[in-house]
């Protein structure tokens, strides 16, 4: 047994540590998931039943996501889609990394999804529970990246900038870059903290299903603004795909939360416009008609 700077030898075998981290991750957000559960009266067991669902799901997305979209560097050797579909074995070899966090989300909803049809359970409140566990898992294996010398952005003179082995043409080792696994895991870890407290202090507010939109417009709009100093991104037609996909999924997250929340959106706007005194007040004799509650919202919340 010997270890290299990515993993460990142990006779025919290589365990990367890349792929530690990334089970670690995993494993350390179920357990975050199995606390929120028991916390809303769910049996936490059912974290670590799917745990399996979304974590081969979730695989299979990341590696197709990055199939379909890969980075010039990679093209640039041959390693296209094509060559992929030419050579399926290497399609699912994953010993040199080749996982796209879109896909990875994408997959690993799905893999949810048929484990609570399987079981019964209510998809909507489940994905709640594991919003806030997403962010921590990514967030943790960022750090994968960071082993494999992956995810750096441009050229920078600040003083937290990291040195690359072999960054890609034309960039030389003399050079630091932008950490950008570390941009983004401290980002993950302050949505990991906010969706905490959402889940707690704003249960008034909540729908079901409204912690994963949050999730849905935070993330992505992280991500869109890093890939500004990202290297090496995927294209299409001259258009940086996941900067592209995380916009339309960011502005699409906000419109169905307005779109859920827009009765009581204006029950706010009302009030404020009564305090300002924008509106007459209404009479002692005829007291003003309240708009309508939401269907499943009693009258004293539709006064909050």
């Amino acid at each position: 047994m010997y270890f290299d700077q990515f993993g460990i030898h142990l006779g025919p075998l290589y365990f990367r540590y890349y792929g530690f981290i990334l089970v670690g991750g995993a494993f350390v957000a179920a357990y975050l998931a199995s606390l929120e559960a028991k916390r809303r009266g769910q049996n936490p067991e059912f974290v670590w039943d799917g745990l399996l669902w979304t974590l081969i799901a979730g695989i299979i997305g990341a590696r197709l996501w990055h199939i379909f979209t890969p980075p010039p560097s990679m093209i640039a050797q041959g390693i296209t889609t094509q060559y992929y579909l030419e050579n399926p074995l290497e399609a699912i070899n994953t010993l040199q990394g080749g996982l796209g966090i879109p896909g990875a989300v994408l997959g690993g909803l799905l893999g949810l999804y048929l484990f609570t049809r399987w079981k019964k359970l209510n998809f909507l409140e489940w994905v709640d529970i594991a919003a806030p566990a997403l962010p921590l898992g990514q967030a943790i294996g960022r750090w994968g990246n960071f082993v494999n010398q992956e995810l750096y952005g441009a050229p920078t003179t600040l003083p937290w900038g990291i040195k690359i082995d072999n960054p890609i043409p034309p960039y030389t080792p003399d050079q630091r870059f932008h950490p950008l696994f570390l941009y983004e895991s401290l980002a993950n870890l302050l949505i990991c903290g906010g969706l905490l407290y959402l889940a707690r202090r704003r249960t008034d507010w909540l729908k079901p299903g409204d912690l994963m939109l949050i999730y849905a417009i935070a993330y992505p709009t992280v991500r869109f603004f890093l890939d500004f100093i990202r290297l090496d991104n995927a294209q299409f037609f001259g258009v940086n795909t996941n900067q592209a996909f995380m916009l339309i999924v960011a502005v699409t997250a906000a419109l169905v939360l307005v779109t859920r929340h827009r009765h009581r959106l204006r029950r706010y706007e009302l009030k404020a416009q009564r305090e300002a005194g924008a509106l007459a007040p209404a009479s002692d004799s005829a007291p003003a008609a309240e708009p309508p509650a939401e269907e499943g919202t009693s009258q004293a919340e539709a006064r909050d």
